[in-house]
This record gives C-alpha cells, structure tokens and sequence, in this order.
C-alpha cells in the first residue's frame, strides 16, 4: 500500500477529448469568470465607497461577493488550464489545496446566507430595535466567525484527507474533493467519517435550523403584519431566499454524485452538475442582489451612466 504523499499527482478522468469545441468551452468559462470577477468588484467597490451603505445587511453582502471571487478564483483558472490541456493531471499539493479552496468557499457561502438571515429577522420582526440589536461591532464578529470556523473546519478536514493511504490517484472528477480522496483509500476510514457527520452536523444543519427559524418568524410576521411590512419583506428577502435556493440546488446535485453511482448519466450533464455548486452562485448572487435593492441599484446606474 502506498501512502498518499508517495502520489506525486493525482488523474482527473472525468475530462474527456471535445476536439475544436474545447475552445468554445473556454471562450465560455472565460467569459463567465470575467462576469463573475466584473460584477462581484463592482459591487464590493460600490458598498465599500458609498457611506450610506455601511449598515450590516450591505456589510454581509460584501462579505458574501468576496467569498463568490474566493471561490470562483478556486476553480475557473484550473478549469481554464485543464480545459486546454491533452494531459490532464494535477499535482498532489495542487489537489489537496483546491480541496481546501473549494470546501472552505462552500462553508463560508452557507454559514453567510445563515447570518443574512438572522440579520433579515431582527430588521423585519424587530425593526425598533434592530439598530441596538444589530450594531457595526456585532456585524463585524458574525462576519468574522463566518469566515474563521470554516477556516478551521477546512484545515483539519484537509490534514485528515491528505495523511490518508490512497490505493490509486485517479479522481473520476474535473477538480479535486474531499470524498474523492476518502474513495482512493486504502484503510478504514472511520475517523474521517466521524469528522465529516461532525462537520455536517455544525456546518449545514446549524446554519439551516437558524435559517428556517428566522424565516418562520419573518413569515409569521408578514401573514399578521401590514402591507408596508409584507413590502419591505419580500423587497429584502426575495433575493436572499433566491441565492438560498439555488445554493442548495447546487449542494444537492454535489451530494448526489457523490453518495450515488451517477455512471448511468452522460458524462457531460455529470460535468455540469458537479460545476453548478461552484459556477452559478458567483455569477448569480451580484446579479440578483444588484436588480433587487434598489439602493445598490440605483448607485450602480449613476456609476455606469457617469462614465457615458
């Protein structure tokens, strides 16, 4: 048996030979990362710049497009690379490290959206007192600890993947994860397993009994409430049930391939499933919270229309 740090790269067999369409696939990738990249800057400058959009519901926005560029930065210029490439290996430093890049993105998106939400509870159910209840200091601590547990949930997830002994370095993906690793391995894997219900358990489940609290409360609220209070609810919190949901259709579509045998699909729609975690949130979540708020909105207009 081989340890895995005797594996100097690891295979990534899910790519397949496109002939001349491999351009079209990377004219394609690359337009969507530079979407992504364009429209997440422009909406971390515009909060960043505007005074008037220092309040915490802006403040966990921009935490949230700063993790869609983490993410997307993960992945497309890999997927860029590979896409042109007739050889498609990657070190094994390189793999375990966009493990990390890619899991770490998906905890911080769902422990974010989880604080959006608390934050759209106290505004809609405690509006006299959401100023006191939400203040700057509290934002920037929610914020922070969105980012620092995952970051350590990820370092040990990743130091328990790459001390595993694998019996092969071919990974039936077009980048690098976690349960790839824990099929290639040799022995019992029941310390990661533990760890990974662990993780689950505080990473999803936490973060979605808080979401379905808050917004149990929010709607109770709205059937009781007035129309300007339904109003300004589904003004604020459309875009962020919309960026929920369509992260948890991409979570669902990952944990299917991986829990499932998926061989009976073709291989491309299994490609496209598999990126739709990792592509359409960053290019979704600016698009949808720039259209929606209408502050955002309204001084994105003045931006553009003054450079015109």
């Amino acid at each position: 048996m081989m340890n895995s740090t005797q594996f100097l790269y690891f295979t990534l067999s899910a790519y397949f030979d496109t002939g001349a369409l491999k351009y079209l696939f990377f004219m394609l990738i690359l337009s969507s990362y530079v979407v992504i990249i364009c429209t997440n800057v422009l909406l971390i400058v515009v909060i960043c710049v505007n005074r008037s959009l220092h309040e915490p519901m802006y403040l966990f926005l921009c935490s949230l497009f700063v993790n869609e560029l983490f993410g997307s930065t993960g992945l497309f210029p890999f997927l860029l690379v590979q896409i042109l490439s007739d050889i498609h290996t990657v070190s094994a430093p390189f793999c375990f490290l966009q493990n990390f890049f890619l899991h770490f993105y998906g905890a911080v998106e769902f422990s974010s959206l989880a604080v959006m939400s608390y934050d759209r509870y106290l505004a809609i159910c405690f509006p006299l007192q959401y100023n006191t209840c939400m203040t700057f200091d509290k934002s920037t601590v929610l914020i922070a600890v969105t980012w620092l547990f995952p970051l350590l949930v990820c370092v040990v997830m990743t130091c328990l993947s790459s001390s595993l002994q694998l019996c092969g370095n071919i990974i039936n993906k077009v980048y690098c994860d976690n349960y790839s690793f824990i099929k290639l391995a040799c022995y019992d894997t029941t310390g990661n397993n533990i760890y990974g219900l662990f993780i689950t358990a505080l990473s999803i489940f936490c973060p979605l009994t808080l979401i379905v609290y808050t917004y149990t409360k929010i709607f109770k609220v709205c059937f009781s409430g007035s129309k300007q209070t339904r109003q300004k609810a589904v003004s604020t919190c459309t875009p962020h049930l919309a960026s929920l949901l369509n992260f948890s259709v991409g979570a669902c579509f990952e944990l299917l391939q991986n829990r499932f045998n998926m061989n009976n699909l073709p291989n491309t729609l299994r490609i496209l499933l598999s990126l739709y975690w990792f592509t359409c949130q960053p290019l979704f979540n600016p698009l949808m919270y720039g259209l929606n708020l209408s502050k955002i909105r309204i001084i994105c207009k003045s931006l553009v229309f003054a450079k015109m």
